[in-house]
């Protein structure tokens, strides 16, 4: 057996040249980061000052006042000079005014449905916190008559009535709910949450334009916690789904949740190797991501029972659902 090291002489004329081989491509210094998502939510939960609020607030009171006022003088003067005419814009405005009135009461009453699953939420820790089973009867009570005309929940909840004579623990009776009556929609608010990612990853990938990204996803994080919402039986309008947003992204940039990891991307159908080939591809893989997560806390928002037998969604699992086959080509 021979020892040391073996020497092999090339030939000089098939011998590779240096100098002609390729450069090394250059890699991204760092993986993407989801830029468009963590701008979308520093917009969302940032609070403005006080002294913006009073001037957006008396700059909306002078608007109103001087529109009314010339709008009033509008329609008098028309109908000192053509009377018909006159009548007709009065019963345009008449509409206007009862359709303006209408959507405030939708508002006012998108808020009220959202006070109230906030309530039951809360009655529902309570119950269990303190394991009182008349608290969860309560608790039961509350969410059969917020469910009430949805058809969707009419077989879960024979189901809890049938057996929630047999159950003497709150932790049972609310868990019962949950696999009964919760778990159809948690499947339907996870869909949501799939579509809303899918839709932020694609332009994210594909649209280079400036902003597009940022207003692609502020727009559908806002219209999928709007659904998620609708789903739970909160059905929030336009302020409220703002209201929404705003909770939901404040919670996730206390916490962090909104700055995503080089491990959740390397878990995520290989997010590192999508990086290394397109960057665009890479930076919609982790705004699909981060929207998952805004997703899931939306979930936890809304729900008007909190996660405690049934677990709570992965987002890993979400994004792999939502942008199958999307970079399947690309990685």
């Amino acid at each position: 057996m021979t020892k040391g090291p073996v020497l092999i002489d090339l030939d000089t004329e098939s011998a590779p040249n240096v100098a002609e081989a390729p450069p090394v491509p250059d890699l991204p210094d760092s993986l993407p980061e989801g830029q468009a998502m963590q701008v979308a939510a520093q917009l969302a939960s940032r609070r403005p000052s006080r002294l913006a609020r009073w001037f957006w607030s008396l700059l909306g009171l002078i608007l109103t006042t001087v529109i009314s006022i010339a709008a009033w003088d509008f329609v008098t003067g028309l109908v000192a000079r053509s009377p018909i005419l006159g009548g007709i814009v009065t019963a345009l405005v008449g509409v206007f005014l009862i359709v303006a009135l209408a959507m405030i009461l939708r508002e006012l009453a998108g808020f009220a449905r959202l006070r109230r699953v906030d309530a039951l939420r809360a009655g529902a820790d309570g119950a269990l916190a303190s394991g009182n089973m008349s608290d969860a009867h309560r608790v039961l009570d509350q969410l059969t008559r917020l469910y009430a005309n949805r058809t969707d929940t009419a077989w879960g909840r024979e189901r809890v009535q049938e057996r929630k004579a047999d159950l003497m623990d709150a932790d049972a009776l609310l868990g019962l709910v949950e696999t009964e009556i919760l778990v159809p929609l948690d499947a339907a608010a996870q869909r949501e949450v799939e579509a809303a990612a899918r839709q932020v990853a694609t332009v994210t990938a594909l649209v280079p334009l400036a902003l597009a990204d940022v207003v692609t996803a502020l727009t559908a994080n806002m219209r999928m916690i709007r659904r998620i919402a609708e789903v739970y039986g909160g059905r929030a309008g336009t302020l409220g789904s703002w209201r929404l947003l705003r909770a939901v992204m404040t919670h996730l940039v206390a916490t962090g949740a909104v700055a995503i990891g080089d491990d959740m991307i390397g878990t995520l159908a290989g997010g590192g190797a999508l990086a290394k080939i397109s960057r665009r591809f890479g930076e919609g893989l982790v705004n699909g991501a981060l929207t998952a997560r805004v997703g899931v806390a939306a979930m936890e928002v809304c729900r008007p029972l909190p996660f405690s037998t049934v677990k709570r969604p992965a987002v890993t699992g979400l994004v792999q659902r939502a942008l199958t086959g999307l970079f399947s080509k690309a990685s």
